[in-house]
């Protein structure tokens, strides 16, 4: 997580440089299938470790949980660029993450569905603030909530 969320970051300061909004969205877009590659390779690496299934009962349950809402953040984004409601696009990612981690949250310890109150949160705030706050709280969130979950998960639990 903490990899991921330095991630975000760097691509909410590169995003925030480019000259269209199509052109941050796209930066955005390439660090969700990223984020995503490092998350699993982790999770991989964490299940060897314990030789345990990857797709062991929490596991699965996490991501039977965590997946819908992940894929109706990506329709949503394709009918917001298409309806030219781009500044709805941080809000609704951060709201559909959150709740994605909750409810995966619900098959895990204890931590992890308050890390996804809080991107819920953050997607309230990115919702109703100027649109040219967009950047910087997703950088914020998927930055920061990140690592400030993810290091004491890694030190409690392993990661």
């Amino acid at each position: 997580m903490v990899a991921v969320g330095a991630l975000a970051i760097v691509v909410s300061v590169i995003a925030s440089l480019q000259q269209s909004a199509t052109a941050s969205l796209n930066i955005w877009l390439a660090a969700a299938v990223l984020s995503p590659t490092i998350m699993m390779w982790a999770m991989v690496r964490k299940s060897r470790t314990a030789n345990m299934p990857l797709l062991s009962g929490p596991g699965r349950k996490f991501l039977l949980s965590f997946s819908p809402p992940m894929v109706v953040g990506a329709l949503l984004t394709f009918v917001l660029y298409r309806a030219g409601l781009m500044e709805a696009i941080p809000g609704v990612w951060l709201l559909l993450y959150g709740t994605g981690v909750v409810a995966g949250g619900a098959f895990s310890v204890r931590i992890v569905p308050v890390m996804g109150l809080c991107f819920m949160v953050a997607g309230v705030i990115a919702l109703f603030a100027p649109a040219s706050w967009g950047h910087p709280i997703l950088g914020a969130a998927f930055g920061g909530l990140h690592i400030a979950f993810g290091i004491p998960i890694a030190r409690s639990y392993g990661g």
